[in-house]
């Protein structure tokens, strides 16, 4: 008998097997319809790139996105112990119970844009009272935490695919309760410092180059973070060609997570949004680990992390927002739904040159 956690990684790895190309056929078909509106070709900039996506990806010119949803993965990282962060590993469980409770910055951003928030435990640490687990608060904990990557693997190979079936599931199970647009976000102290460590194996870039202050931090704690970086790199010393392992022992529960969530949104022909560095770096993770699953990522806006513009450039992704936004939480990813929202109402309701006696605009 297959036990658990082989089936979660048997099921994870048919996952990635079965996701399939996209199907360009209403690609051409959606441009076509773009350039018959009657306004400037083009002129939409990114946002009629990522309306035509979602055509593509759903296989249909009126796409229908449903419930809107917010997933932000709570997590915990051991990194933390090395000094890396402004505040302590509690702040992780606070902020989760804020955000079940729908007071953080995301839950007020998300009631504008007419998006849920479901806060999620992928592994945080176990709170001090069995009592202060608030029933909003999904539970998918892997387990309490990463370990600390400075000294050896963030997590075992069982628990990365633990927490990478859990995102997946996520989506089958919020698409049958009637999601058509799912952001990915994150909160956890410490995941910059992961995600940092990721971007730079899997990037090929020294870890100076795409590590920043995160929440906050003094010139001489970046620089510690820096060196934890870099040492956490050289004990660990991942492959950089097995996306897999760059996860295991660099990454967070959160990342992984997430890196799920895009995969299942793959699968089931769910578009993700992509919120800020974290989040774009488990987007990389997932076009590592399967270079189809691009199909059903979009980009929300650009971080001001150094490395946040280049991990969009790696995933061959172009942002609608650059707003130097650094906050997590999926806030740029719901920021960026009203914005999808108009374009979609343009591209459906707006009239053509010829319905306006109009003579088309040509590409020139």
């Amino acid at each position: 008998m297959m036990s658990t956690t082989d089936a979660k990684t048997q099921s994870v790895l048919e996952t990635i097997a079965s996701i399939g190309p996209a199907d360009e056929t209403f690609r051409k078909q959606a441009r076509e319809k773009w350039n018959a509106c009657a306004k400037p070709l083009g002129s939409l900039g990114v946002l009629e790139g990522m309306v035509t996506d979602l055509c593509t990806l759903e296989q249909t010119l009126t796409p229908d996105l449903g419930r809107r949803i917010a997933v932000i993965f709570c997590a915990d990282n051991g990194v933390v112990a090395e000094g890396v962060t402004q505040t302590g590993q509690e702040v992780t469980r606070l902020v989760a119970n804020q955000l079940s409770a729908g007071r953080s910055s995301v839950n007020r951003m998300a009631s504008v844009a007419g998006v849920e928030v479901l806060p999620v435990d992928i592994g945080m640490l176990a709170p001090e009272h069995e009592g202060d687990v608030p029933p909003e608060l999904r539970q998918c904990a892997v387990a309490p935490g990463t370990a600390n990557l400075m000294h050896g693997p963030a997590m075992t190979r069982e628990q990365l695919f633990a927490a990478l079936d859990e995102g997946i599931r996520l989506v089958e199970e919020l698409k049958a309760q009637g999601a058509g647009l799912l952001v990915a976000g994150e909160m956890g102290i410490g995941n910059t410092t992961s995600s940092s460590a990721v971007a730079a194996v899997l990037l090929g870039k020294d870890p100076d180059s795409v590590t920043g202050k995160g929440a906050g931090l003094t010139d001489k704690a970046l620089i510690r973070k820096m060196e934890v970086i870099r040492e956490a790199i050289r004990v660990n010393d991942p492959d950089p060609a097995s996306p897999l392992d760059v996860l295991q022992t660099l990454g967070g529960f959160d990342l992984a997570g997430m890196c799920g969530l895009y995969l299942g949104g793959a699968k089931y022909g769910v578009p993700v949004l992509a919120d800020g560095f974290p989040s774009a770096v488990a987007a990389l993770c997932a076009v590592r680990i399967c270079p189809n699953a691009s199909k059903a990522i979009f980009a929300s806006h650009v971080s001001a992390e150094p490395a946040g513009q280049m991990v969009l450039a790696a995933l061959g992704k172009t942002a609608p927002i650059a707003a130097g936004m650094r906050l997590g939480e999926g806030t740029g990813g719901v920021a960026c739904v009203p914005l999808l929202d108009m374009a979609l109402t343009v591209f459906e309701e707006a009239y053509t040159f010829e319905e306006g006696g109009i003579e088309p605009y040509e590409e020139l």
